[in-house]
């Protein structure tokens, strides 16, 4: 009998405040709008007829929406149904996305490779969905032209345009300047598209594994032929 099973401590009584819904026993109202198992709408019924049918079922009688006039109750496993959403917040918890962000950091006067060779981290880090604060470190003489700074943020973002956008425009901030990009794509969907083209590169590595063990065999074939 569920009846007495997992009783939550009501947010109505003394004790602790739990922010589990009531259920069986717990619930103080004289008549509840009742849904079935399945989802099917029972209509309005008095609690003790809501409790006789959970243990008909053999389930339990939870409130899940107790602001409603009467309250909405459903039949149903409850400890089932705690450990199927512990699982889905889990599952959640460990597909979430968290915001990254990235730093370069590049001199104002930068020769051309390694131009080439910070440009292609930011590519990178954008590719993966990750934001990348870009660095202009100022030295000397060099803090008195900071339009040199200002032209090479603007010259990056330019160049990965297809990738990032500015997402907080280049400010100073003491000897360096400081600019933000941020990616188009989300992270989630970077990530998702990174996993795709780590099963499609699998999947030809395998054809191939596939096509020299075939080779291999039609080999011996011929020598034993021979």
């Amino acid at each position: 009998m569920r009846l007495s099973a997992r009783q939550p401590v009501s947010p109505n009584r003394g004790g602790s405040i739990s922010a589990e819904p009531r259920i069986n026993d717990r619930i103080r109202v004289p008549e509840v709008r009742l849904v079935g198992p399945s989802g099917e709408q029972v209509g309005i019924v008095p609690l003790a007829k809501a409790l006789e049918l959970a243990q008909e079922y053999d389930l339990d009688l939870v409130e899940v929406a107790a602001n409603a006039r009467p309250p909405v109750c459903k039949l149903m496993d409850y400890g089932k149904f705690k450990y199927e959403s512990a699982m889905k917040a889990r599952e959640a918890r460990k597909n979430q996305a968290h915001t990254v962000i990235k730093e370069m950091k590049l001199r104002p006067k930068i020769d051309p490779h390694d131009y080439d060779t910070k440009k292609g981290h930011v590519v990178r880090f954008l590719k993966q969905g990750d934001k990348v604060k870009i660095t202009i470190m100022f030295r000397g003489r060099e803090q008195s032209r900071p339009e040199l700074g200002f032209r090479l943020l603007q010259r990056l973002a330019s160049d990965v345009e297809d990738l990032g956008f500015i997402e907080s425009n280049p400010k100073q901030d003491g000897r360096n300047m400081i600019m933000v990009l941020g990616p188009h794509k989300k992270k989630t969907e970077a990530m998702a598209e990174a996993r795709e083209a780590q099963a499609a590169r699998k999947a030809v590595r395998q054809g191939a594994q596939a096509d020299t063990g075939e080779s291999a065999a039609q080999a011996a074939d011929g020598s034993a032929e021979a």
